[in-house]
């Protein structure tokens, strides 16, 4: 695999950010995205062009011999919490609910681009 590749594989890793998200934000369908960063196929410069942007950094980024993910600014944990007391058995159902969502998401927003693609043809 190119350097270019190898380091957008290391950002979408440890940014946490999946394919299906990168799909959509870059306009790249998903398959041949998936085989650009497997190398399975070659990148084109306008493909490494548009990955960059929906990443929202410059192609020099992902071309640096030196390359390193930039660490949000105090952020240790991987979640965000506040304490507002003791949840009712409501809350927890609800809070239940947004964590299934949120684990799910990736296979909502796929479902929604093919759905909104098949309506399109």
């Amino acid at each position: 695999m190119t350097k270019f590749i190898d380091n957008v594989n290391a950002y979408l890793s440890q940014a946490k950010i999946k394919q299906t998200y990168l799909s959509l934000k870059s306009g790249i369908e998903i398959r041949k995205l998936s085989r650009i960063l497997t190398g399975a196929q070659d990148v084109s410069g306008t493909d490494m062009e548009r990955i960059a942007d929906a990443l929202g950094q410059r192609l020099e980024f992902f071309l640096s011999d030196s390359f390193s993910v930039p660490q949000p600014d105090g952020i240790v944990s991987e979640k965000i919490a506040f304490y507002a007391g003791e949840p009712t058995a409501s809350q927890d159902q609800i809070a239940a609910k947004l964590e299934e969502l949120m684990e799910n998401i990736d296979e909502i927003m796929s479902a929604r681009y093919r759905f909104l693609n098949i309506t399109l043809e």
